[in-house]
């Protein structure tokens, strides 16, 4: 007899930032969760425990600590467990660091990820979500950003990984009708999050008194998104797996391709603010907030990096009647006083 499915829902990168604020949604609505990590040290472990022992407050939540790399694990968690709705969110991060580091990225978000996907074929998942990135966008200049933009020319590894994962979700979707909803997050920031992401490495710096680093001479534009609005996005986008077309049907001939959707069960979709904010901008508000001046290091631009992002979020407002609501100056705000709470 078959075992029955997981009630539970596998949240992967449970102690990361983006997983954990997920993680906490599922269980204030009273979802049971299994979070993964491997809990590596890309930044401090200590803040990863930090989350991790406050969502084991819960006791509907249980860890697991295991890489995603690890193919014989990660086929047991899921013969275990049989979960029926997979939340994918870790992976190797950041631009920069995938410069110096690549075989990182390979490992666990090229081969991590085919562990999910076969992990997900193999037992029944009736709807895998997974991390993209707003990187995959790469040498794109039409703003805003569209799912519906042909996405061929990434400008770093990681995005390249990105692009990948998006690519194999599409070929499982195709194959075995597995449903897939890839999220391309758009700079996310706010209380719990990354020291290696801008608004927190300014915020150490201005208050440590040390110069902030500001690449292309500072003149950046980002779609800075809240955590909590990222959050409520993908838990939403949760209950709404794409359909595809009825199997054995397909797109009417001669019909373009569309690189945002599929007759297969894939989706993409930007999670966004809709509205990107100059660099210097957001200098100044932690300036306000913080009451000091920061120092300044203009710099050029590094290698992998791009001057703007900014999302379109049209189809996600059609699909989940959802868009974010936090402006910057409150995000921003909101993340200084948790900074302060945590560092204190």
């Amino acid at each position: 007899m078959d075992k029955a499915e997981s009630s539970a829902v596998l949240v992967t990168g449970a102690a990361g930032f983006i997983g954990f604020h997920v993680a906490q949604i599922l269980l204030q609505a009273g979802v049971p969760v299994v979070g993964l990590d491997n809990l590596n040290d890309y930044y401090d472990p200590a803040l990863k425990e930090a989350r991790l022992n406050d969502l084991k407050n819960d006791p509907n939540f249980s860890f697991v600590k295991l890489d995603l790399a690890d193919r014989a694990g990660m086929a047991r968690l899921f013969e275990e467990h049989r979960f029926a709705r997979v939340v994918h969110l870790a992976a190797q991060a950041g631009v920069r660091y995938s410069i110096d580091n690549p075989r990182a990225y390979v490992d666990s978000n090229l081969e991590g990820f085919m562990n999910v996907l076969e992990g997900c074929r193999h037992h029944g998942c009736r709807h895998l979500l997974y991390a993209s990135s707003s990187s995959v966008y790469g040498a794109n200049t039409k703003m805003p950003f569209s799912v519906h933009d042909n996405v061929d020319h990434p400008v770093s590894l990681y995005a390249a990984t990105k692009k990948a994962n998006e690519l194999m979700a599409h070929a499982y979707s195709h194959l075995y009708r597995l449903p897939a909803t890839g999220l391309r997050f758009f700079t996310v920031y706010g209380p719990w999050g990354r020291p290696d992401m801008a608004i927190y490495a300014f915020t150490k710096a201005i208050v440590e008194g040390r110069p902030i680093k500001l690449f292309n001479g500072g003149d950046m534009r980002r779609d800075f998104t809240f955590v909590d609005d990222v959050a409520k996005a993908v838990v939403k986008l949760l209950e709404h797996p794409p359909q595809g077309l009825p199997k054995g049907v397909s797109k009417p001939a001669g019909a373009a391709p569309d690189p945002g959707s599929s007759s297969a069960p894939w989706r993409v979709y930007n999670i966004g603010n809709n509205q990107p904010e100059e660099l210097n901008k957001i200098v100044a508000l932690l300036e306000k907030e913080l009451g000091s001046i920061a120092q300044k290091e203009l710099l050029p631009m590094q290698a992998g990096d791009v001057p703007a992002t900014y999302a379109d979020i049209d189809d996600l407002a059609r699909e989940i009647d959802f868009r974010p609501s936090t402006s910057i100056e409150d995000g921003i705000a909101r993340f200084v006083a948790w900074y302060r709470t945590y560092h204190s």
